[in-house]
């Protein structure tokens, strides 16, 4: 769930100039028309699509698209970081860039089939964002690729589909434990069983937000909070747990968000899964990483943002690791960069691994608390995220040919 504003605490205080510059980190700009492969392998023509994101615009070059793949070409024409989204109806996000630097040009190739959407420009990454609509009429292109040639991308897809599945399935298993303590009233236990439950969230994030109705009431933060949105899901039991430390009335909110969750398994078969949205998926999922797990934001009162952390890098190097075949034919030295990366960000990751009962540990992670981080170990996080975020961000145009 995005926030709409930071707080006022967000852990060590080196982490918001981090992550400041973390989102100033460029990626390069955009062909027009390019050959690109389909979600099942086949060959369309990529039609590039100009967002120009301004402080108090969003001018997109055309409202009106054939069904198909689209490379937005986004370019940030704000003083401020931006982001992009390509929502359908009901906030379904199809697609999305984060963190793009002023002056920045950044790349989202979306598949549309025929339908209502909207572009949404969030300068300062705040809020629903400045929209322009757009209408995508007819069918998309056919696939003229061969069986074999689909094969690696309909494996890549099935496999992603049960992992995300699998987890799913964990984030309810683990979620109904973590609620079930919470309205027992035993507040140890339920401390004890967060985390858990956060890391089967966290690991298929993209998926779950592309679910506009369900994320919001499942991992909503205070900031997100009006007269008439309550503040409910995981971060108000955090909020219960660790800082107000009263569980006495938090079994109503418990019970929604165990619902809520099964209600999101419930709709995992209906989502629509591509080599594409995988791609894009992998880029968000640290992206998130660098908006609010190296802030320290996401978990503010309980401190397992490592936990989230880890969970991002790995949902994110799933995705990856099941287009790699692909990747490893059209761009070994990608596949290369990537490797090398993960391995790197992940050991970084195990450093700050906690002995039960030692100091800045707590009880459930594996992880030492966020607060315990030094500003330098902050900073070498931060670094190592900015240093994946651009090869990652390559994965969907390799993958469309662009």
């Amino acid at each position: 769930m995005r926030l709409l504003s930071l707080p006022a605490r967000v852990g060590p205080p080196i982490a918001l100039a981090v992550s400041a510059a973390v989102a100033a980190a460029g990626v390069a700009g955009c062909t027009s028309d390019a050959t690109e492969s389909g979600s099942g392998g086949g060959t369309s023509s990529a039609r590039s699509v100009s967002v120009k994101a301004g402080a108090k615009t969003c001018a997109v070059s055309t409202t009106t698209l054939p069904a198909g793949r689209h490379a937005f070409a986004v370019e940030n024409t704000s003083s401020q970081v931006t982001e992009v989204y390509v929502y359908a109806a009901g906030d379904q996000i199809i697609g999305e860039v984060e963190n793009i630097g002023p002056a920045t040009r950044r790349q989202l190739i979306v598949d549309l089939p025929a339908g209502s959407y909207q572009v949404a420009c969030k300068p300062g990454m705040v809020g629903s964002g400045i929209r322009t609509g757009l209408t995508v009429h007819g069918q998309p292109g056919s696939a003229t690729s061969s069986a074999p040639a689909q094969a690696p991308m309909v494996a890549a897809v099935a496999s992603y589909r049960r992992y995300v599945e699998a987890e799913t399935a964990a984030l309810v298993d683990t979620t109904a434990a973590f609620t079930a303590a919470v309205k027992a009233g035993n507040a140890d236990r339920a401390r004890a069983l967060y985390p858990a439950a956060r890391l089967h969230y966290e690991r298929i994030e993209p998926i779950a937000e592309s679910f506009g109705q369900l994320d919001p009431v499942i991992d909503m933060r205070i900031d997100d909070a009006t007269d008439g949105t309550p503040f409910v899901g995981f971060h108000r039991l955090e909020q219960d747990l660790w800082q107000k430390k009263d569980i006495s009335s938090s079994a109503a909110t418990a019970t929604a968000l165990e619902a809520n969750v099964r209600k999101l398994r419930a709709a995992i078969p209906t989502v629509a899964i591509t080599p594409v949205t995988m791609g894009n998926g992998a880029k968000s999922l640290l992206d998130e990483v660098a908006k609010s797990k190296v802030t320290g934001e996401e978990e503010r009162y309980s401190r397992i943002d490592l936990v989230d952390f880890q969970a991002n890098v790995e949902g994110s190097k799933y995705a990856y690791t099941t287009l790699r075949p692909i990747l490893a034919q059209r761009n070994p030295a990608l596949v290369s960069t990537l490797d090398r990366r993960f391995a790197t960000l992940l050991a970084l990751l195990e450093t700050h691994r906690a002995t039960a009962g030692s100091a800045g540990s707590i009880p459930g992670s594996p992880f030492v608390s966020y607060d315990s981080l030094t500003p330098a170990q902050v900073k070498a996080l931060a670094v190592e995220v900015d240093t994946i975020s651009e090869p990652l961000g390559q994965i969907t145009g390799t993958l469309a040919g662009t």
